[in-house]
């Protein structure tokens, strides 16, 4: 029986807890294009503005046994705005050789000499 009231209890502070009522942002646009091959195109704007643009293209090339295969090599775009209200832009790249992203909050790496 304290079991079924203690389970109430929490069910009841639950319940008593604020909801966040914050809608999410509205999307202003959004176009999705695929292709027979693979490839693609989508992009998009919410109206806190987050931008986003990505290709994707299917490419040829060969795997560790020297047989051919078909990649999607994907390049895009993305933007917010930071917590201070500026717009971050990042840069991406990405291929049979991995994942690259550039943009003034992506850590640079550090040169040698």
């Amino acid at each position: 029986m304290k079991v079924i009231i203690v389970a109430l209890a929490f069910v009841a502070i639950v319940a008593a807890l604020p909801v966040d009522e914050k809608e999410p942002p509205k999307i202003l646009r959004s176009d999705f294009d695929q292709k027979a091959d693979g490839g693609y195109h989508f992009d998009f704007e919410t109206e806190n503005g987050i931008i986003r643009e990505e290709i994707g293209e299917a490419k040829e090339t060969v795997d560790e046994e020297n047989k051919p295969r078909v990649v999607v090599v994907v390049r895009g775009s993305y933007s917010y705005k930071d917590v201070d209200g500026k717009v971050e832009n990042i840069n991406y790249y990405a291929d049979e050789n991995g994942f690259r992203a550039e943009g003034d909050s992506i850590p640079k790496p550090v040169s040698r000499r």
